[in-house]
């Protein structure tokens, strides 16, 4: 465990042992806090590899419920009382009405799991006016930027994060051309411009760029890896001189099959290959191997990166009472954006979040498919406030100042 990491993660823990010895005995009256979890169902196409189960039911809410349960064990100590509700909307369904009837019900702290354009139109409600949101699925830099509301907060990285994080480790290696291949999805083209705008803050430069079209065929099927073999290498001859292949592939149309079958044998990186992201199962540093042992034991799979974004947020709203002593969303935003607030999320080190955009500062994990590969920031990229700032938007390049 690294030695920083250890030290702070100790000190919150003692922190915490700390209040609960001091007013544990002292609570008088019940404090009842209820979150809800809310999610709309995205229609996904089945993972081309047969080693990925075709979906998961309880993905992001088994999370949460694990961040329940620890926010029961302390608040058991202190006189506060948690619950966890589920909405969940089917595919097709009207996430708007769910969320309008939600907030009529009076709830007012959600953990929110859906699309971005819908994200914002929940903040927007004038239900919604006294209310805290908790995202933990959109990685949209719009909601980081022009698109801003002083009611969310951005557990999940964004896209501009995942991207700079990839782009310190390869400026590290001075892997600094880069062949950039895209899907055409909306998705796929905002990590695209995610990518552009970190090669030029790392100082790389995308070579060349070409976009996959893609066509409708079975995504499983005996002979696909023929017809794989003979098209990717075509696909990839004649690009300019490169260190790395970069996809930008949300969609999963193309990048898993990247690796091996390019026409100049070169790593793979992006959205496939050595991919940045939250958590992985592979994360085992920093406490990472308890806090996998405990989800395993409770929702028999692996920890996902969802689970661990709603996990985080439920703890975050936790820690957020437990300081306070208040479940008033004003008095929780106000703390969440002070000086005051850090989390401890196996990271190795405090989490915070910026107050000018309320994302939560956090390391990004460079992983492969089964290891762990390195932690973003790198050690050379500094910052006069925080490394973690060299991660994504920084205050001087956001559009969005909440006050």
């Amino acid at each position: 465990m690294h030695v920083k990491g250890r030290l702070r993660l100790t000190l919150a823990m003692a922190s915490i042992v700390g209040l609960v010895a001091s007013s544990g005995a002292l609570a008088a009256d019940k404090l009842a806090l209820e979150m809800t979890y809310l999610k709309k169902e995205i229609e996904r196409l089945a993972p081309l590899s047969l080693l990925d189960p075709i979906e998961i039911p309880d993905e992001g809410f088994a999370g949460a419920a694990l961040g329940q349960n620890d926010n029961q064990t302390t608040g058991g100590f202190l006189g506060h009382d948690y619950a966890l509700a589920e909405v969940r909307v089917a595919i097709g369904g009207d996430l708007i009405a769910a969320a309008k009837e939600t907030l009529a019900a009076g709830a007012r702290l959600l953990v929110i799991d859906a699309p971005a354009e819908e994200l914002l139109e929940i903040a927007d409600l004038p239900e919604a006016e006294d209310a805290l949101f908790f995202n933990v699925s959109a990685e949209a830099d719009r909601l980081r930027t022009e698109d801003c509301r002083a009611n969310i907060f951005h557990i999940i990285p964004s896209r501009a994060m995942k991207a700079d994080a990839l782009a310190q480790y390869l400026a590290w290696k001075q892997w600094r051309q880069w062949f950039l291949i895209h899907g055409t999805a909306e998705p796929d083209l905002l990590m695209k411009a995610a990518i552009e705008r970190a090669a030029v803050k790392f100082g790389a430069k995308v070579v060349e760029t070409r976009a996959y079209e893609y066509e409708a065929t079975a995504r499983r099927t005996d002979s696909g890896h023929v017809q794989v073999q003979t098209q990717l290498p075509v696909f990839t001859q004649n690009a300019a001189e490169h260190d790395v292949v970069i996809a930008a592939d949300e969609s999963d149309i193309f990048g898993e099959y990247l690796d091996y079958r390019t026409w100049v044998p070169r790593p793979v990186a992006g959205t496939h290959g050595l991919r940045p992201t939250a958590w992985h199962r592979s994360h085992e540093a920093w406490g990472g191997t308890q806090m996998q042992g405990r989800f395993e034991d409770g929702a028999g799979r692996w920890m996902t990166e969802k689970d661990y974004a709603a996990w985080l947020a439920v703890r975050t709203i936790g820690e957020a009472v437990t300081r306070t002593d208040s479940s008033d969303p004003a008095v929780l935003r106000d703390y969440l954006r002070s000086d005051q607030f850090e989390i401890a999320a196996f990271k190795g080190e405090g989490l915070t979040f910026r107050p000018w955009n309320q994302q939560m500062r956090q390391p990004v994990i460079l992983v492969g498919p089964r290891m762990l590969v390195s932690v973003s920031p790198q050690d050379q990229f500094l910052h006069q406030r925080t490394p973690l700032d060299t991660l994504g938007f920084d205050q001087p390049e956001s559009s969005c100042s909440l006050g």
